[in-house]
């Protein structure tokens, strides 16, 4: 299963049809948002991706049973455990426990976002995955990451 990764969009509209454009380009079967969507209205956007969707709560999500409501009730509290493609997946936002949960053993890979950096390593086997930020606010680059959950491989890729 090819998964799409994304996180901290922060209501950068332009940035997120971007990155809606591009999962839909690699044929993304699932869509993960790990946090700091933001606004409803993002999913004028998010929306429009011909992918499953799931994502979590960030630190700067405002209006969250609105948010919500947009969504589907596709948005979680972290940590979000899901299993996809025979893996189990944890979905976080903050860094703070991310190698703890790795380390565990009880987990495939580990997605996290909040530091607006992409970040692809292995911890006691499990992949620790950050897809960096879609949102252009402050200095880096806007990127997303794809994830093959058949080869637990993974590639950062600027929008």
């Amino acid at each position: 299963m090819l998964l799409g990764v994304m996180s901290d969009t922060h209501d950068d509209m332009e940035s997120i049809k971007k990155a809606v454009d591009f999962f839909n380009s690699k044929k993304a079967q699932m869509v993960l948002h790990a946090g700091d969507l933001v606004s409803p209205f993002t999913f004028e956007a998010l929306n429009l991706l011909e992918a499953d969707f799931a994502g979590i709560f960030g630190n700067n999500d405002g209006d969250r049973v609105l948010l919500n409501q947009k969504s589907g009730g596709r948005l979680h509290i972290q940590p979000h455990i899901l299993e996809l493609d025979g893996k189990r997946l944890v979905l976080v936002h903050e860094p703070r426990v991310v190698e703890e949960l790795a380390a565990s053993g009880k987990f495939d890979a580990v997605i996290y976002g909040h530091l607006h950096r992409h970040d692809i390593r292995k911890c006691n086997g499990a992949l620790i995955l950050s897809p960096g930020k879609v949102a252009r606010l402050h200095k880096g680059e806007s990127t997303v990451a794809l994830l093959d959950t058949g080869t637990m491989e993974a590639g950062i890729f600027r929008l």
